[in-house]
C-alpha cells in the first residue's frame, strides 16, 4: 500500500513538473494537484478521466507519457472501451487519433465496436468502424457486434454493421446467428433487415 502510495505520488510530482514545463496556468495546477492527490487515491485516475469523458486530462496525461493510450484496468478495459461504454464520443475521437487499438479485447474478449452495438451508439459505431474496427471479431462466447446489435435491438446499428460487412451467419457458441437472437427477442424489425 505504502509503495502505491508513494507511486501515485511520484507520478502526480512528473504530471505537476511537465505542466510547469508547459507553463499552464497556476489554477490548472493546483486542479490537477487536488484531484491527483485526493479523488484518486488508489485507483488509476486515467480510468476514470476515461468514464467521464475528460479530454483533456487523458490528453494532459498523454502528453506526459504517450503509453497510457492502450493502458487496461483489472477487467480489461481500455480507455477507448470506457470513453465508449459512456458515450463519450470527443474523448473516443482523441484516443482513436492517438493510436489507441481499436480492436482490443476486455477480459471476456469484448471489443469498443461490440460495446457500442450493445449500448446502441450509432455514431460510435459509425466512429469505430471509420477507424477500421473489425466487424466481424468474435468474444469469448463467439458473440459480435451483429449479435449485440440484434439481440438489444439497435436496427440502425445492424443496417450500418451488414452495409461494413457484418457476416449474418456467423454463430456464438450455442449456436446462435444474429437472426436466432433477434427471433428469440421479438425484434420483428431486425428480422426483416437480417432476412434480406
Amino acid at each position: 500500500m505504502i509503495s502505491k502510495f508513494i507511486s501515485i505520488q511520484l507520478r502526480n510530482l512528473s504530471l505537476t513538473i511537465f505542466l510547469i514545463k508547459k507553463k499552464m496556468k497556476r489554477t490548472t495546477l493546483l486542479f490537477y494537484a487536488i484531484l491527483s492527490s485526493t479523488l484518486f487515491y488508489g485507483q488509476d485516475e486515467v480510468f476514470e478521466y476515461a468514464r467521464l469523458g475528460n479530454t483533456n486530462a487523458i490528453e494532459t496525461l498523454y502528453n506526459a507519457n504517450s503509453k497510457i493510450i492502450d493502458t487496461t484496468n483489472q477487467k480489461g478495459f481500455s480507455l477507448l472501451m470506457l470513453a465508449i461504454y459512456n458515450n463519450h464520443e470527443k474523448t473516443a475521437l482523441f484516443l482513436l487519433e492517438h493510436n489507441a487499438n481499436v480492436d482490443m479485447q476486455d477480459n471476456s474478449g469484448n471489443t469498443a465496436l461490440m460495446g457500442a452495438s450493445f449500448k446502441g451508439y450509432l455514431d460510435i459505431v459509425k466512429l469505430l468502424i471509420a477507424h477500421k474496427a473489425k466487424v466481424n471479431i468474435k468474444n469469448y462466447n463467439d458473440a459480435t457486434a451483429l449479435t449485440f446489435a440484434a439481440t438489444f435491438g439497435h436496427t440502425s446499428i445492424v443496417k450500418e454493421l451488414i452495409e461494413n460487412g457484418a457476416d449474418v451467419n456467423i454463430k456464438d457458441n450455442r449456436g446462435n446467428t444474429a437472426f436466432d437472437h433477434a427471433k428469440m427477442q421479438g425484434n420483428e424489425e431486425i428480422l426483416k433487415v437480417l432476412a434480406q
